[in-house]
């Protein structure tokens, strides 16, 4: 990922502060994506595309405490960040603050939430768009960094994210559902072993979440487990696991493969991918998915990094 530095003697303006920075990143995509809608009995082909700017800055104490700050702008096809489908607008979300000293960081705002942040809650990236991102096994029923959202302006969060060696743990906490959660996680031997629970007034929330991935032979494999809920009448809860790994099938080409169920599915989900990286931060990708809700979706194009 290429980063734009701009000059820290028109940055710092303060006596006191030691160094700071200004960086720029992030990535387009744009294609195809093919959705069979099984409740509406209705097939759609239409162009996919987001185009996402991120922006970090930071500032050192003379004590080495490190203070800073993350906005993200992003646009897709045919919505602006409100959810309007009128047109597409280059919208910012809510700010993300952070103080880090050694291993240990604090954040505030538009916080990551430590189930989202949990080892092996994101075990691939499937095709262009993430087709459903049913590998997801705490299915957002948790604090995570929103990209487009309200996130500061609205629901403001804290957490505590320490790190040392090969463990680290993440505390987090939230006005929505007055959700507090954790996540401990170790890694031993090229192997990630996380924990994660969280207390929640949402009965649908995940309670708790395990997670281990590593490599095993030619495969980079990866199996996560969350309860979310109890599973009842609603139908709206109960357990979600998801197996998924990662194959390189050339220099530069690698395949994803994923298969997940939970009791809120109708059907078993899985799908498949493949990524060719044409240099320079470039990629061609596509795949397809089986959802857990028996719709199917396809996607192709080209994303570029910067």
């Amino acid at each position: 990922m290429k980063k734009v530095l701009f000059a820290t003697t028109a940055l710092v303006a303060t006596a006191g502060v030691a160094a700071a920075d200004v960086t720029f990143s992030g990535y387009g995509r744009f294609g195809v994506q093919y959705t069979d809608d099984v409740s509406s009995g209705e097939s759609s082909t239409n162009v996919t595309s987001r185009l996402r700017m991120q922006i970090d800055a930071t500032a050192e104490s003379d004590a080495g405490v490190t203070f800073g700050g993350r906005v993200r702008f992003q646009a897709d096809e045919g919505t602006n960040a409100a959810g309007d489908p009128t047109g597409s607008a280059f919208d910012a979300n809510g700010v993300r603050f952070f103080a880090r000293s050694g291993g240990l960081e604090v954040g505030v705002g538009n916080i990551f939430g430590a189930l989202e942040f949990m080892p092996g809650m994101y075990p691939i990236d499937l095709g262009l768009t993430g087709l459903g991102y049913d590998y997801t096994a705490f299915n957002f029923r948790g604090d995570a960094y929103d990209s487009n959202g309200s996130g500061a302006y609205g629901s403001n969060g804290v957490e505590l994210i320490y790190s040392f060696g090969d463990f680290s743990v993440h505390v987090s906490a939230s006005d929505v559902n007055d959700r507090i959660a954790a996540h401990a996680a170790y890694t031993w031997n090229g192997w990630t072993f996380a924990l994660a629970a969280q207390d929640s007034d949402n009965d649908y929330d995940t309670e708790y979440a395990a997670t281990v991935a590593g490599s095993f032979g030619i495969a980079d494999v990866s199996l996560a487990y969350a309860k979310n809920g109890d599973d009842d009448a609603t139908g709206l809860g109960g357990d979600h696991i998801v197996l998924a790994a990662r194959f390189d099938v050339g220099a530069a080409t690698n395949v994803e493969v994923y298969v997940a169920d939970a009791d809120y599915f109708a059907e078993t989900s899985y799908g498949i991918d493949f990524n060719h990286d044409m240099g320079g931060g470039t990629s061609l990708r596509g795949g397809v998915a089986s959802l857990g809700n028996d719709d199917t979706r396809v996607d192709m194009g080209v994303r570029f990094n910067f």
